[in-house]
């Protein structure tokens, strides 16, 4: 394969691309270079760190040599590794983008475009948080919708407050991991409240002879196992990661229960809503009668909430939900939504990835916040057309 035609930037009306340029070229003005990000990606980042909602929409293929790769689904993985490969990385640096995105949506076109920006290397982070909210909210006013609901959760608090509980690892892994799927979560303290020894797997002999056995080994015996049975990937995930997550279930079934008082914890948890302050105000209240060592997350929340406010956001228009995730495993922290209060999907939304650089391959922790604009459905609503 040599070239893709970007149809979906030469298909649209002049009127629409001419705005999303100018949207771009505010973004360069205030500080964030433009970036072409390749449309043929390797596919493996996209499978490994994006979740189950984009790995299922991803378009495959292959190379001339058997590698697998796909056309872009997003921009915030590309941009990220060609950053790695620049002399940029390490450093503070920012990227604005604008070009298209493929992915399978049904009766809708698998191919459309996106804006948006990417902002690497920030020591400030309730500062870069506020500001990157602020760039989304300009895209909006941008295109004539200036009230748009603002939707925000922190993934890094429901961090905190796993953390603070007395589980076993893997347990908390996997609670934050489903985090952004509600079913799961719910599934998970489900599955921990419940005496152990309900539901056992079929497979429960061999994962109780692994259980305790030294981690590389039993890796190395399930790896084996599963090539000797001729399986090579299922739904897009490798061997090794199959693997990985045989032993972790192996890891769980061995787990104390949760206390139904640690249950009801963390449900009281997810139900706080509200404004940014309020919200503040009654983690800080479950943390001391929790006992919860959730200090450092909270100073991060009300520190944004300070530059917000600096920054003109008015807090009473933010609704903040300790639930409010995205669907994507790499996210750490901050999450927003922008949407126009009709339809349920996003006009902008972004959030904080400090972990996924690391996972990319950087040999250090690079903080990481960016968001993605999808310019037809502003577009809609700036022409009167449905969302």
């Amino acid at each position: 394969m040599t070239s893709l035609p970007v149809s979906a930037a030469a298909d649209a009306p002049g009127d629409i691309l001419s705005s999303a340029r100018r949207l771009l070229s505010v973004y360069e003005k205030a500080g964030y270079a433009r970036t072409h990000p390749g449309i043929l990606q390797p596919a493996e980042p996209f499978l490994d760190l994006s979740g189950e909602d984009i790995r299922a929409r991803i378009f495959l293929t292959a190379g001339r040599s058997g590698e697998e790769l796909c056309l872009r689904p997003d921009f915030t993985i590309p941009v990220s590794r060609d950053y790695l490969a620049s002399p940029a990385a390490g450093a503070p640096q920012g990227y604005c983008y604008l070009g298209p995105v493929f992915r399978d949506r049904g009766a809708l076109p698998g191919e459309f475009l996106q804006a948006g920006i990417e902002s690497f290397g920030r020591a400030d982070k309730a500062a870069a948080d506020a500001e990157t909210l602020a760039l989304g909210l300009a895209a909006t006013a941008h295109f004539g919708h200036h009230t748009p609901e603002i939707r925000i959760g922190d993934v890094g608090l429901f961090t905190a407050l796993v953390a603070a509980l007395d589980l076993a690892p893997a347990w908390k892994r996997r609670l934050v991991k489903d985090f952004n799927r509600k079913a799961s979560l719910a599934q998970d303290l489900e599955r921990l409240t419940l005496s152990s020894g309900n539901g056992k797997a079929d497979y429960q002999g061999v994962l109780a002879a692994l259980a305790g056995s030294d981690p590389k080994a039993a890796h190395a015996l399930v790896t084996d196992l599963l090539s000797i049975a001729g399986i090579s990937a299922v739904g897009g995930r490798s061997v090794g990661e199959i693997a990985d997550r045989f032993l972790e279930q192996a890891t769980l079934g061995a787990s104390a229960t949760l206390p139904r008082e640690t249950r009801a914890l963390v449900e009281r948890f997810l139900s706080i809503n509200g404004n940014p302050v309020d919200a503040a105000a009654a983690m800080r209240t479950l943390a001391k009668e929790g006992k919860l060592a959730l200090d450092a997350a909270l100073d991060l929340f009300e520190s944004r909430n300070a530059q917000m406010k600096t920054g003109g956001i008015d807090l009473s228009r933010v609704a903040f939900s300790c639930a409010f995730g995205r669907g994507m495993d790499y996210y750490t922290g901050f999450v927003f939504e922008l949407t126009d209060g009709k339809a349920n999907e996003p006009l902008v939304a972004g959030g904080r990835y400090d972990d996924l650089l690391t996972r990319l391959g950087s040999p250090m922790p690079i903080p990481a916040i960016g968001f993605s604009v999808w310019i037809e459905r502003l577009s809609d609503l700036d022409t009167g057309g449905a969302a």
